[in-house]
Order: C-alpha cells, then structure tokens, then sequence
C-alpha cells in the first residue's frame, strides 16, 4: 500500500526541518512539546551509541523465540489456475496471503524501491515492477488484458487515516482512481481492495460513492465488509475495510465475507460472536513473541508505518493511548532494533522488552522466513503499510471459491 508519500523520502526540507512535499503539514507543537520531543531523540541517539560500544548496559531480557508461526495460519493451499495482479504491492501481504492461498502471480507493481527488492528477495521468480517502473500512473493495462483474473490491491491509506490527515481526493496521494483505472482497463473476474476503515465512514461516503461504487457497478456487483486482524489469529488491533467486485453475478452471489478463524474475547474482555464461539484463542502479543509471563497480556495497538510522516523514524507507536498498552504489556515501541540480538542490545530505557524487525513482522502476521530489504525506517514502513497476509488469505480463499464455484 504504498506509493507517494511511501517512497524512500528524499523532499526538500523546509526552515524547520521537515519537507516541502503538498501533503505534508507539521503538527502545530507548542516550545515546550518540541523541547520534550528534542530531548526525548537525543536521550535515544545517545543511548543507541553506547549500545554500540563498551558502554552499553547489560542485557536483562533474552533473545525470544517467538511461539506463534504466521505460516500455521495460512496452510498452502494447491494451485487454483487463478492469475493475479497485484497495485501498491508494499511489503507483500496481500501478494503473500493470495499466494499461500493458490493464486498465480502475475506482477506486483510499487514505486517503493525497497518494497520490490522484498518482493524479489523472497519471490526471486516474480514480476516485479518497482520505483519509476512501479508507478501505475499512466501504465497501459489492455497488455494484461485477458491474462488476469484477479486485481488487489491496497491503494495508499494515508488520503483517508487520521495519520494522514484525511485530505481524500485533495491528497497527491490518493490512488483509488488509478485502481479503478485499472480494473476497468483489464476486466478481470474480481478485484480486491483494501483500506482504512475511515474509507468506508460517512467523510467519504460521497467520494467513494461517486468515484468507486458508480463507475465500477455498471460492470462488477460489490461487496463491501470490515475484518479485524486479531480474528484471524494476529495479535493486533488492525481493522481495515475491502471491497470485492466480481463480473459474473453467478460468482458474486457465491461469494461471502470470510468468518472469524480466531477468537480474542480472553484479551479485548468484548462479547464473543456465536460463530466464533469454538474458534482458537487469538495469543496475546507477549505469548505470541514468547516472552516470560507477567501476568497481563493483550493484542498490540496497530503497528503505525515508519513511512508516513517527513522524518525517518524507528517507532511502531500511533497514539498516546496506544502507549499505556504498549507499557501494560511491558514491550518499548519507540526505536525498533534490526535484529533481536541488537534489540538485546539495545536495552529501553524503562527496562521493557524493546521489539525488533522480526518482531513486528511477528505481530503483522508474517512468517519468520520473509525478509524485509531496507533500513529499519523502510522495513517498519513495508510492515506497517501491509495488510495482515492470514486476513489476506482468507480474502483470496473466499473469492477462489466464488470463482471457482
């Protein structure tokens, strides 16, 4: 899900150390909060220097083997004879999820650079269209006309999330009508798009009126439903919205939205759905990274993307309420480690267990053995961009099975 404002940021920066870029606008920061925040980054620049010299401090947590394994929760299935293609690849979680799910890939297209030496470094037979050759804008379609049978994709977020301001269709960024460009271009059976929840809320109704549901309904019946990540087995808080469109009415009425897998009632302590009544538990995020019991465990808050502001940054942390859950589970957000031994290392400065890239990629649903190119900043964004490949999964086995029949 990634393309303006994803890419390996290089705007012109302004007086005050942020970038010109139209999307961008500063928080409005009293002296006093930008002392703190000042401080705050020297406080962690000088701490990560004495982790790499003699200075450091000890170690007080052990390199974790995580217990949960994404993989188990996307069993591969065989190979269904449907091809896809994939818009705003990023860190490959919908490529990922339609994969394990049987799919034939076609090509993924993304401009973040790093995104495609992901894709390549774990897909090294793949199409991979990145950077300049990533950017849909203006692409000629009728090629993979015929060729095709499914188009996902999670067009950039940012125009519709709080974090990004929620700009819409004012946004540079926004690429919704470049998916529909698309589909209406190829004509494949069915498409798959994914986004913020907000998407789907009142702001926008109009827009994703106008601009996706009219121009797309003449020639695809749409369904629109939510899906929670942790319902399918990943220890997060992540809701995004997806709409499926497919040609043939026959396969439309055959689709349905796919039904919890998990349940995570014993760690949100909401009611549980009758249909999730005998699911597995979802593992809270400290059992699923295999650290020692404290008596507390819970989902994570959503991962942020490290990609999403002007500045680099290694945190994975959203909001100042996200932060008392980060501290009740006893995990330090702010300044994820390369590797689990650097994250060792690196001890957080209230003696919290601090994650590392692995980690989080744990806590977004990636198995252990798919590996993110990049700086920390540009992995955390891959990750943070992504959606959950077992919630991906579960999409393309549905809509398989309404194609297929």
């Amino acid at each position: 899900m990634s393309r303006a404002g994803n890419q390996e940021i290089q705007q012109t920066p302004d007086r005050k150390g942020g970038t010109q870029a139209s999307w961008y606008s500063g928080w409005d920061l009293s002296d006093e909060r930008r002392a703190y925040f000042r401080e705050r980054s020297r406080k962690s620049h000088a701490a990560k220097l004495r982790a790499l010299s003699d200075e450091r401090i000890e170690p007080i947590h052990p390199i974790n083997t995580p217990t949960l394994d994404p993989a188990m929760l996307m069993p591969q299935v065989d190979a269904n004879g449907i091809a896809s293609l994939s818009l705003f690849t990023g860190g490959g979680g919908l490529d990922l999820g339609f994969d394990r799910a049987g799919y034939a890939h076609v090509v993924s297209f993304d401009t973040l650079e790093a995104a495609g030496r992901t894709l390549l470094a774990n897909r090294p037979g793949w199409d991979v269209r990145s950077g300049a050759e990533g950017d849909v804008q203006g692409v000629d379609w009728r090629a993979w006309r015929g060729a095709v049978d499914v188009v996902h994709g999670g067009p950039p977020c940012q125009p519709f999330s709080v974090a990004g301001r929620q700009k819409g269709h004012a946004d540079e960024r926004n690429m919704l009508p470049e998916f529909v460009r698309t589909v209406l271009a190829i004509k494949p059976s069915a498409f798959v798009a994914e986004n913020v929840t907000a998407l789907a809320g009142p702001k926008f109704a109009d827009y994703l009126r106008k601009e996706f549901h009219d121009k797309l309904a003449g020639t695809y019946k749409i369904s629109m439903f939510k899906l929670a990540a942790h319902e399918f087995g990943v220890p997060q808080v992540r809701r995004r919205v997806f709409m499926v469109g497919f040609r043939s009415a026959k396969a439309f009425s055959r689709f349905a939205a796919p039904t919890p897998t998990h349940r995570a009632d014993h760690l949100t302590g909401g009611p549980i759905s009758l249909a999730a009544a005998t699911a597995a538990p979802t593992p809270g995020a400290r059992h699923a990274l295999g650290l020692a019991d404290i008596g507390f465990d819970a989902l994570t808050p959503t991962l942020r993307s490290t990609l999403t502001g002007p500045r680099h940054t290694t945190s994975v942390l959203n909001s100042a309420s996200a932060q008392q859950t980060w501290f009740r589970l006893g995990i330090w957000p702010n300044g994820v480690a390369p590797t689990r031994e650097a994250a060792q290392n690196f001890v957080a400065e209230n003696g919290h267990f601090r994650l590392s890239v692995a980690d989080c990629a744990v806590l977004q649903g990636f198995p252990a053995d798919w590996q993110f190119d990049g700086a920390v900043y540009l992995a955390l964004g891959q990750l943070g961009n992504s959606v959950a490949p077992p919630v991906a999964y579960q999409v393309a086995k549905a809509v398989a099975q309404a194609l297929v029949g």
